[in-house]
């Protein structure tokens, strides 16, 4: 009987030890959110998933503001090269799933084709009459949020005349020191080989490639190569240099009278996890709040009621819709690949 009770007794403390443990928060917890890449865990219901190849600079800052509109929403983000991340997602549809809610990059023609394939929400933002729109056929599947501008990135300690014209970079100052990021990793670098080709084919490239312009690797990547001085220029996008600049890189920008304009467009995924929060994303990186900070991040916004800072000498948005050479997005689509091959073979050979 005393062994019946004493066995009794040990169940019963057992039991209570195990429920003051789970109340107490000692069983398994689901991983908390996080503002940077690779952050918490993707697809979870209560957060959402953000792939993006905008940089730290400005989605950061983004994000913590959606965040503060939003305090309910967490919020992942996972920033990389478009060509990363095109191929990142093509391992997940194949998979069965996209675990990413929301995608920004700056490859245009991925848009398109995301769109063909019915992976895309349509989503007309409430908002939408405030905004500039680049897209001729727009229908709701995607949204341009920001009008990157690129140029000619230049070392003023290298090069002491600033270009004025895409000619310039065949100049012997030139010479083996100007660089363009690999158009297979870096969506505004395709798009920006895409658009000097329809301005100026492939004989531009050509010279180019005779006066040894050089691949780098992502769109950051060229313009801290230009900063430190192993290469003297680079073609480079507006942002990413501005934010150099700001930390004292001995670095300026030209832009030619043929302006490389390349939208920066953000979809919600079909099927996304959390497609309400992924909305309220949108509408939220449209708003003029959001779109002040891109300004302040040093690119063109989508709204006319925005103040650019001067000291980054950008077209205002409406002149940057109105420049920048023209493209039939839908056109250069079946070329991507053939496009980017051609370029790297005349870069390389």
């Amino acid at each position: 009987m005393k062994k019946k009770a004493l066995a009794l007794f040990m169940i019963l403390c057992v039991a209570l030890t195990t429920a003051l443990v789970a109340g107490c928060g000692g069983g398994p917890k689901p991983q908390s959110s996080g503002s940077g890449s690779g952050s918490g865990a993707a697809g979870a219901k209560n957060k959402l998933v953000i792939y993006t190849s905008m940089k730290e600079a400005l989605i950061s800052g983004i994000v913590e503001g959606f965040k503060k509109k939003n305090p309910g929403v967490e919020v992942d983000y996972q920033s990389a090269g478009a060509g990363k991340l095109m191929a990142k997602i093509a391992a997940e549809k194949q998979s069965g799933h996209i675990l990413a809610d929301v995608i920004w990059t700056s490859e245009v023609p991925d848009f398109y084709q995301m769109k063909s394939q019915g992976m895309l929400e349509v989503y007309k933002t409430p908002i939408f009459n405030e905004l500039l729109n680049p897209f001729d056929d727009y229908d709701g599947s995607f949204t341009a949020a920001r009008l990157g501008t690129l140029g000619i990135v230049y070392n003023t300690d290298k090069i002491k005349e600033a270009p004025t014209q895409w000619s310039d970079l065949l100049k012997p100052e030139y010479n083996k020191g100007f660089g363009i990021a690999d158009p297979a990793l870096s969506g505004t670098s395709y798009m920006s080989v895409a658009l000097l080709e329809k301005q100026f084919g492939w004989d531009f490239f050509n010279k180019l490639h005779d006066n040894g312009t050089r691949i780098g690797k992502g769109s950051g990547q060229v313009v801290d190569d230009t900063s430190s001085g192993e290469l003297v220029a680079c073609l480079g996008v507006d942002y990413i240099t501005n934010s150099k600049i700001a930390k004292g890189a001995h670095l300026k920008m030209a832009y030619p009278p043929e302006l490389l304009m390349v939208p920066s467009p953000v979809a919600i995924f079909k099927g996304a996890n959390n497609v309400e929060a992924a909305k309220k994303f949108v509408d939220y990186l449209l708003s003029q709040e959001a779109q002040q900070k891109v300004a302040e991040a040093g690119t063109v916004p989508v709204r006319k009621d925005v103040k650019i800072p001067e000291k980054y000498n950008l077209p205002a948005p409406e002149v940057a819709l109105k420049n920048g050479i023209k493209v039939s997005y839908t056109e250069i689509l079946p070329k991507k690949e053939e496009t980017i091959k051609k370029f790297t073979e005349i870069i390389k050979k």
